[in-house]
């Protein structure tokens, strides 16, 4: 019976961070006018140090994003003029990701309208709770990344198959 116990609870906790995950996406473009996808990236522009741009690859790699998602976004955000593509001073055939002026004006007066979709998203939490669940969070994404492409041969996959793996067990 533990053994259902813990797949019931790693269900419901997986099904929680989609749910959460897609709640983020619509809450982030409602309350501050940006995709998930779009805030991350202003905001990985803006941290110091990449005044000077970031390499396409890293930031990739840093967002933690497919190559085409991150291509379709700043395609979107060059359009508007928030960020540019420039030569790679040192390889010809790379780009940096560059915030622009108007892209740095724009961030900035997205401040105020950020740290209140922060303060209300994390009302039920005090400071301690927020620092252990960002802690759980980390290990968690950290033993996520090292997950190995799963292979369960017909026989396996019907006895741990649990009937309803898509929705949270009630």
């Amino acid at each position: 019976m533990a053994a259902q116990d813990d797949r019931s609870v790693a269900n419901r906790l997986f099904f929680r961070l989609f749910q959460a995950s897609n709640i983020l996406q619509k809450q982030t473009v409602s309350a501050v006018g940006l995709t998930t996808v779009q805030w991350a990236v202003l905001g990985a522009l803006s941290r110091r140090g990449y005044e000077e741009g970031i390499a396409f690859n890293d930031l990739t790699e840093y967002l933690i994003v497919s190559r085409q998602s991150l291509d379709g976004v700043l395609k979107r955000l060059e359009r508007e003029g928030h960020v540019k593509r420039i030569p790679h001073p040192d390889d010809g055939r790379a780009r940096l990701i560059l915030l622009t002026d108007q892209g740095r004006a724009y961030w900035e007066s997205l401040q105020p309208r950020i740290h209140d979709f922060y303060a209300q998203g994390l009302k039920s939490l005090g400071f301690d709770e927020t620092v252990s669940l960002l802690h759980y969070l980390n290990k968690f994404q950290k033993d996520v990344q090292q997950v190995q492409p799963l292979t369960l041969d017909a026989s396996t996959a019907e006895e741990e198959s649990p009937q309803d793996e898509t929705t949270e067990p009630r």
